[in-house]
């Protein structure tokens, strides 16, 4: 059985979970991270330098960093439908799901840290200002490329990149601070509502 180390409302061990719904994987999960065990524990740190969750545990496989498991998951386990194997589509699929952990994973960073999380090395108004615009900016990308969709952020049909991508759209609504109209990103937001296994990870109050 697969084995999934991390905490479940963490935003990356959460893409792991919807992904293993959306294949109906099994797998067990052990709490690690904020409130729990620590990643700086040499156990932890042995399997990942970096001290982040989540890791997947495949057997005698072990495997760190969200976007490359989801990848992983979806190449070992029949995921051709959410992972197709044709090199172009692949390869915009794989553009999303790079543009979300770099490009918006950086904007919202010191913005999160400072209204959500509260942390006293996040205190700079003008750094948080910037993180916000910054923020809005991506997600005005995200809107124009769903409008030339009409569906999901790749294509018309629900992949990999949208795991990745629906969770971000959750954590930019629930961070409260004014947000520019995006009404393909709203509609995207209620499209992935409409599977259980996001309403499970994604649409859930987590941020």
């Amino acid at each position: 059985m697969l084995k999934i180390l991390g905490r479940p409302d963490s935003i990356n061990v959460r893409k792991l979970l919807w992904l293993c719904d959306e294949l109906n994987l099994a797998y067990a999960r052990e709490d690690w991270g904020r409130g729990f065990r620590s990643p700086k524990d040499a156990e932890f740190v042995s399997m990942n330098p970096n001290s982040t969750i989540p890791i997947l545990i495949d057997g005698e496989f072990t495997l760190w960093q969200s976007n490359s498991i989801i990848r992983y998951l979806a190449n070992a386990y029949h995921g051709e439908a959410l992972y197709p194997t044709q090199p172009k589509q692949r390869a915009i699929i794989d553009q999303w799901i790079d543009w979300q952990g770099i490009e918006l994973n950086n904007s919202w960073s010191y913005a999160l840290m400072h209204i959500i999380r509260q942390s006293p090395e996040h205190q700079d108004l003008n750094q948080v200002s910037a993180s916000i615009a910054s923020w809005n900016e991506m997600m005005q990308i995200l809107d124009r490329q769903l409008a030339k969709t009409q569906a999901y952020v790749a294509g018309n049909e629900f992949s990999l990149a949208d795991i990745a991508m629906g969770l971000s759209v959750q954590r930019w609504y629930l961070t409260p601070f004014e947000k520019p109209e995006c009404a393909q990103v709203k509609r995207y937001y209620n499209l992935l509502s409409q599977r259980p296994a996001f309403l499970r990870w994604g649409n859930n109050g987590q941020n």
